[in-house]
């Protein structure tokens, strides 16, 4: 089953419209970072974390390397170096009932070494914002 959330975040990764990115996302949509302890919660703090996570993760080498999937939602393992680092991650994405926008949106990392890289990082790219 493909979802319209999903096939849209997969055209915006790709076109980097962050016109398109506020689209999908629903009003209460939830962010959780590798990095913060508390989910982040309403469209506009995810809407900034996920635009600066596509600034410092989202270069030449980001690419997504498997996929689980089911009617609401999916996983999407990705890789990509940064400074040096192999950083190896997943995307837990989470439609609304509809499927037409992301609701929950969570990001997971490892190893450490890349965790300590993306919050300074991070921080310097919201800091920006």
């Amino acid at each position: 089953m493909t979802l319209p959330a999903i096939d849209g975040w997969r055209a915006y990764m790709e076109s980097h419209d962050t016109k398109a990115l506020w689209a999908l996302l629903d009003e209460d949509a939830v962010f959780e970072s590798p990095v913060v302890h508390t989910p982040q919660r309403g469209r506009e703090i995810t809407f900034k974390y996920l635009v600066g996570a596509l600034s410092v993760l989202g270069g030449e080498g980001f690419r997504y390397t498997r996929e689980w999937a089911n009617d609401s939602g999916v996983v999407l393992e990705f890789e990509t170096e940064i400074q040096g680092i192999t950083i190896n991650g997943v995307d837990l994405i989470e439609c609304t009932p509809d499927g037409q926008r992301i609701s929950h949106f969570k990001v997971m990392i490892r190893p450490l070494k890349a965790i300590n890289l993306l919050h300074r990082l991070m921080g310097e790219q919201l800091a920006k914002a």
